[in-house]
Parts: structure tokens; sequence; C-alpha cells
């Protein structure tokens, strides 16, 4: 079985969602992306979508087959991560979102996510190594000294050396105010830092000499809680004069994972010989909050690395299904003719379609989400910045989730597409539907994003966030509307957009007034109404794209394939919204009665 006929993504599917739905053209405007056009951006996607295809993909059987494994303190990754993360960073793509005042190219998010999601479509652990070191980099970036950006920036952007960061401990969990991790004061102004960290991406490795570790610890004396938290840079090396000495950071242990196989996750411990130094960035007890811009990058970077793993698998079992000869028509009445590819089938017909919709859905949620960080960080003006401030807010534990947990299901109907095959090995969905399972997980669970976005986001501000999503999809319905698209999809969208503004209210009107279960307890399923909705915005978004475009001659086909995967969501996960918000309005206590010992 060959796979390299496998374009990993559709490259017209991109070209559609960057130009003619998301306008990335119109990003040029901006003075930040005023030396970029579209033609520098499709330059852009086709050097990294080349190097997903000829390095990346070409590498995932035999990275994922030989996992890194800790011998004698050392972790040794398979020589194809070298490849992929040399190539990488031979192509600027490390820096390319970051300004030529740090050696980048000052390229949008938006079309940086689209080209880096052939990557993690081809191959998600070299992916997510290059998306650590570029965030670690920007971190840095962002509130370090002048002395960290000079020693340790220039070498992450150029893949000198590789970034991680180390966040959770063995007894806290995702619970970052309770992390244990120490740092006391020297004289000469750095930190002697002590404790344990786990699952820690990219923490260990043979592929560069130096590994800068961004850590949570608390000072000594200072408040429990995240209040009391603080962000070091602690390097794997740090300088004594003019060379390099080990640092005291040691790989206690290598963790075996269900996928993203080919990157290293580990456990690391600090101090064990009292002699672990780090850097304080930023402010002190500010550390959690300066984590934030790493962790909802990488949050983005989980969803754009779902989506893309989405649609790959997608991708192979379309292929599969138009070239695999098995059954006769429903309507043939000849038993001895010929059999016809799986694709005739109707209910082959049922599972593409869905993978298609939740593929293409979320990828195209997750481009929103960068248009908006975008924006966020060079809007016009004060007013742009900040509305698109909280979009992203509102957008990011959706982006992050929804693309992970449809994706996964996504998967599964790859799997089944090929029946018997679908679950060997030696065909790729299986290897696919592991590597998406930990997407739901890493970076904060499925369960964390519901309880952020219902109990943070769409209430922040006074709901200013929801206020702005309501604005944006009720556009978006009013150009639906003149473009001639379905008007029973234009309403359901009115419906559901009027829906969840009525449900939130009464949710965070419980929670103001101490009825705090009564608001969270079915925050998974605000989750996943919230989500169903804002996939729906993006099928509107692109139904109206194609329905312009309907008609011009061109890419027939194309557009009508677009229509009827809008046709698909509103006819079968619109109406979801209606049951989510009555069990979140009627709080439905079935699992909060349940006792323990009654499992």
């Amino acid at each position: 079985m060959t796979t390299d006929a496998n374009p990993l993504l559709s490259d017209r599917d991109v070209d559609f969602l960057l130009f003619e739905v998301h306008d990335a053209a119109s990003l040029c405007a901006l003075p930040a992306f005023a030396d970029h056009d579209r033609g520098t951006f499709e330059l852009t996607v086709q050097t990294v979508r080349r190097l997903a295809r000829d390095v990346f993909f070409p590498a995932l059987r035999d990275t994922d087959a030989a996992p890194p494994a800790l011998r004698d303190g050392a972790v040794a990754l398979h020589p194809k991560m070298r490849a992929m993360f040399e190539a990488l960073a031979e192509a600027g793509v490390l820096s390319a979102t970051r300004p030529a005042s740090v050696g980048g190219q000052s390229l949008p998010a938006l079309v940086a996510t689209a080209a880096n999601a052939y990557l993690c479509a081809g191959n998600a652990s070299g992916a997510g190594l290059a998306m650590l070191t570029t965030e670690a980099a920007h971190l840095i970036e962002s509130f370090g000294s002048d002395e960290l950006r000079a020693r340790y920036m220039h070498d992450l952007y150029a893949g000198r050396s590789t970034g991680t960061m180390c966040l959770t401990e063995p007894h806290a969990g995702s619970s970052l105010g309770d992390i244990t991790t120490k740092a006391t004061p020297r004289a000469d102004g750095t930190y002697n830092l002590t404790g344990s960290k786990i699952f820690i991406s990219g923490g260990e490795h043979d592929l560069t000499e130096n590994i800068i570790h961004l850590v949570l610890a608390r000072i000594a004396g200072a408040p429990e809680g995240s209040r009391g938290v603080s962000l070091f840079c602690v390097p794997k090396l740090r300088p004594d004069g003019d060379a390099l000495v080990d640092n005291d950071v040691r790989c206690a242990g290598v963790l075996h994972k269900i996928g993203w196989r080919a990157l290293p996750s580990v456990a690391l411990n600090l101090g064990e010989g009292d002699d672990c130094r780090g850097w304080l960035v930023g402010t002190a007890g500010r550390g959690l909050a300066h984590m934030f811009q790493m962790m909802n990058a990488a949050r983005i970077g989980v969803g754009a690395s779902a989506a893309a793993v989405a649609y790959a698998a997608y991708q192979e079992s379309l292929r599969y299904a138009l070239t695999r000869p098995q059954g006769r028509a429903l309507s043939g009445r000849d038993a001895q003719g010929p059999q016809v590819a799986i694709v005739e089938h109707a209910d082959v017909r049922r599972m593409l379609l869905r993978q298609k919709a939740i593929a293409e859905g979320a990828l195209s949620l997750v481009l929103a989400a960068a248009r908006q960080s975008d924006l966020a960080e060079h809007g016009a003006d004060e007013a742009q910045r900040a509305r698109a401030r909280r979009l992203l807010d509102l957008l990011t534990p959706v982006a992050k989730s929804f693309p992970a947990e449809k994706g996964f299901e996504a998967n599964a109907l790859a799997v089944q597409v090929h029946g018997g095959y679908g679950y060997t090995s030696e065909y790729l969905p299986e290897l696919w539907m592991r590597d998406q399972k930990l997407n739901s997980i890493h970076e904060g669970t499925s369960g964390i994003q519901g309880l952020d976005l219902l109990g943070r986001k769409v209430v922040a501000g006074g709901g200013e966030a929801l206020a702005a999503w309501s604005e944006e999809v009720t556009l978006t319905v009013t150009r639906a509307r003149a473009a001639g698209v379905s008007a029973a999809w234009c309403d359901a969208l009115d419906g559901v957009v009027a829906e969840v503004g009525a449900l939130t209210i009464e949710l965070a009107a419980r929670g103001l007034a101490g009825d705090v279960d009564g608001m969270l307890s079915h925050s998974a399923d605000y989750l996943d109404l919230f989500s169903t909705a804002c996939v729906a915005w993006q099928w509107m978004l692109q139904a109206t794209a194609a329905q312009r475009a309907k008609g011009a001659g061109r890419d027939e086909a194309f557009y009508e394939g677009k229509l009827r995967a809008a046709q698909y969501w509103f006819a079968t996960e619109v109406p979801r919204v209606a049951l989510l918000a009555r069990l979140c309005r009627e709080a439905e206590d079935s699992y909060l009665r349940m006792a323990p010992e009654a499992f």
C-alpha cells in the first residue's frame, strides 16, 4: 500500500479558505504586513507544503515506529526528526511570523497557520517540536530581558536550540496554582531551582546542543496559588564565561505515548545536585499570566494540528473509497456484474461527507482564530485590536477543542471506510487516529476548555466578547442572504445566535447568584453547543463564497461540494444545539447525583 499520493490537504481548499473566505490579502493593508501581497503568501504556502510532502510525510511511518528512549540519561531522536527540524530552520519557518528586527518575515499568523497545517498533517511530532521552539522564543521576545533575548531568542528562532514549556508537576496535573517547584534567589540575580516537571514535550533530545526550558516555579516566600507563580528561563546548558556548562536539568524518564510518538514527552528533575540556575522572565508573580501567551498559541497550534490530522485521514479514506471495488449498487439487478468502487455506496458517502464537514469546518475555524490574532497584535487602531483580542480569547478554547474532539470522530470514520484494512498498521488511518487522541488532552483537556469558555470567556467584560461574536455571525448571515444562500440555513444560524445569547445570560445569572454547579455542570455541553455554532458560522462563510463563485464556469464540482457539506452541517449538527441548550438550561443532574460508590 503506497501513501505518497495523499496530498495531506487540498491545495484548492487551502487557497479557497485563505483568499475567498478569510481574505488574507486584506491584511496587507495593515502596516505590519505591507511588504506582502497574495504572491508572497502563496509562495510561503508552496514552500512549506513542499517540505511537508517531501520531508515530513515520508518520515511518518519510520518516526512513529521508532520512538525515543532514555539511555544513560540521554534521549536520542529518530534521525529523520533532525532532517525535518533542520529543513524548517533553513526555510525560516520558525521565525516567519515575527518582525524583521528579530530575524522574521512579518508573515500573518493566518497564512503561517494554513502553511503549517501541511506540516502537522505530514508529521505531527516534527511540527510540534517546531511550534514549541517558536513560541518559547516569542515568550522571551515579549517578556525577557535584553540579556535573555540576546543569549537565547535568536538561537531559538534560528533553530540552533529548541524550546519547551514546563508547567505540569506529577502531583498537580493541570492545577498550576498547586505547583511546588521552588526558585531561591542568589546574590548574582539568578535563582536556584529545585523540583520536578512531567509531560515535557521535547524536554530532552540530541537534536540541538541546548534546550531552553520555560519553567513555572514559586519564589521562596511567594503567596500560595497562581498569584505566587513566576516564570524562569532554565537552559539545559548555562553560560560560564565563554563556555556552556551543565545546568543540573536531568531527564528522569520518557513517557510512552499513544501518538505523537517521535516527539519525546519526558519527566525532568531540576536541581538534583542543587546547581540548577534560572533567570526570571518578566515580573515576579506574573509567571502564569506571561505563560498564557505561549499556552494560548499552543492551543491554536494544537487545533491546527487536529484539523490537519483529520484532514489527512479524510484525504486517505477518500482516495481509498474512489479506488476500492467492492459490492454492487443496491439498484443493480445483475449479481454477476462488475463491482463498483465503495464510494458508490450511500453509507460510505455519508462517512466521507461527515469527515469533510468536520475537517474543512475545523480548519476554517482555526484560520478564523489565527486571523483574529493578527488583528489583535497588528490592527489599525486600538479599538480594532481590543475587539480582536476579545474574539480571540473567545475562539481559542473552541479552536483547540472542536478539531480534536470531532477530529477524532472523523479519524475513526477514516478507519471505518477502510474496513478491515483500517485497523491494520499497513494503512495509515490507525496512526493518524492515535495521533489525534492526544489533541483533546495536551495543552488543556476539553473539560478545561469548556470551563474556561463558560466560566470566563463568554462572561468576561460583561459579555463583550460574546456580543462581538454575535455581531460577526449576524453580519455573515446578512451577506449570505444577499449572496443567495439557502434562507433556511440563514434562519437557522440566526436562531442559533439568539439561543446562545439567551442561554449564556441564564447561566451567567446562576453563577452570579452563587449557583456555580447550575452554571458550570454542563460546561462540556455548552462547549459542544458553542463549537457547533462556530462551525456553522464557518460553513456559512464557505457557503457564501461558494454561492458567489458557483456558475462562473470553473471549479463547479469544488463549489458544489462546499454547498453540500454546508447543507449537511445545517441538517445534522445545528439541530443538536436545541438539545444541548436544554441540558444546560435544565441542569440535568444525573452525574452530579451519582455517588462515587455507585459507579
